[in-house]
């Protein structure tokens, strides 16, 4: 699967740019603050339906614009097919496959898998539990309609509960009607955690092994999956929990409660690992991802390297572009701020590309 070509209007720095991809290579060169990275937005935007930054969709319009376009054209076994976003101010967020538009957006994803590695997700190490139960959601979603679908109804039903505890007083009758939501939410739960659950036994060896290529073997990590429904059965979890659920007026036990512990040399990378070490970790889960992806859907989604190279000495940069540079990958999409960088990395990887620099939201293809 490759995009052929990418059309922005409106899109946050971008007033108006077209530019013709190539099928496996492209890299993007300029200063920060030019652009570059919302190039790789806007692609995972009509991935997703969504952008990998802002979780607000007004945050993509340009400033002082009143609506932005996305279009793109993918070609996918031998196939192409045109895709189309649109956003007004104020109103509902259009998305088009060959000129129809979808009556729900979670039918576009996993269409076309993507993904993403940015400086922005060392959220998932620094910051809490929501950040990686997002990141788990993003990867399943991708390839399991089912899963999508159930984590969307576990959140809908989870907040008329915690709606219900906040507006209600503990008495036998609100108890019965919590009887009905609690069943509701058992059974998604359940349906969420053994997904995850298989999910992550296969992810685990994958992602080891990539970290291993990346920093040299040197260095044990693992991915610890913690849920409270691992030795406990949700429907006692929540029975339990239903007086103190009450006093502090949401719900304290579930899968809404599950994380993803990430260690190195057996301790907490986020305590005890060097920034080169922690992007290291990083870059293997989201190639991990990538090769699960790739796996599961027959397709190699789109990889978006996004100043990768920061913070990581010459033999890890080294790792990654033969990595990269191996046939396993499809199309992707690098960003560097140096184009003396950017062309030693061309050079070592010794493909087939196209190379831009950008400047104030304008493109230009930099020719030989």
């Amino acid at each position: 699967m490759n995009i052929i070509d990418l059309s922005l209007v409106n899109f946050k720095n971008y007033s108006e740019v077209s530019v013709e991809l190539h099928p496996k290579l492209n890299c993007f060169v300029g200063n920060n603050g030019m652009g570059k990275t919302n190039l790789l937005d806007a692609i995972y935007y009509l991935c997703m339906c969504k952008s990998y930054f802002n979780a607000t969709d007004i945050y993509s319009i340009k400033q002082d614009s009143e609506f932005m376009v996305l279009q793109a054209n993918f070609l996918q076994n031998q196939k192409e097919e045109e895709i189309y976003c649109g956003l007004k101010r104020n109103k509902k967020k259009q998305f088009r496959r060959n000129k129809k538009e979808y009556t729900k957006l979670s039918d576009h994803i996993g269409l076309f898998p993507v993904v993403m590695v940015s400086p922005s997700d060392i959220q998932l190490i620094l910051d809490g539990s929501e950040e990686r139960r997002k990141y788990i959601n993003s990867v399943i979603s991708q390839y399991n309609k089912n899963y999508l679908n159930d984590i969307i109804n576990y959140n809908k039903v989870l907040a008329q509960r915690n709606k219900f505890l906040k507006d209600t007083q503990n008495s036998l009758q609100e108890q019965d009607l919590l009887d009905i939501l609690d069943e509701q939410l058992i059974k998604l739960g359940n349906a969420i955690y053994k997904e995850r659950i298989s999910f992550i036994e296969q992810y685990i060896p994958v992602f080891s092994e990539y970290y291993s290529k990346i920093s040299g073997g040197t260095e044990p990590v693992e991915l610890i999956y913690q849920s409270q429904l691992t030795e406990n059965d949700f429907a006692d979890l929540l029975k339990q929990s239903r007086s103190r659920d009450f006093a502090v007026q949401f719900t304290t036990t579930g899968i809404h409660k599950d994380d993803l512990v990430l260690n190195l040399n057996g301790t907490s990378i986020r305590k005890t690992g060097s920034q080169g070490q922690q992007k290291t970790f990083l870059v293997s889960l989201k190639f991990a991802q990538f090769k699960f992806l790739a796996t599961i859907k027959k397709i190699l989604p789109l990889l978006l390297l996004d100043d990768v190279f920061d913070k990581l000495d010459s033999s890890r940069v080294k790792k990654i572009l033969e990595l990269v540079a191996d046939n396993s990958f499809g199309q992707i999409f690098i960003t560097h701020t140096s184009l003396e960088k950017m062309q030693s990395i061309l050079n070592e990887l010794n493909i087939d590309h196209k190379l831009f620099r950008v400047d104030f939201g304008k493109i230009e293809e930099i020719t030989n």
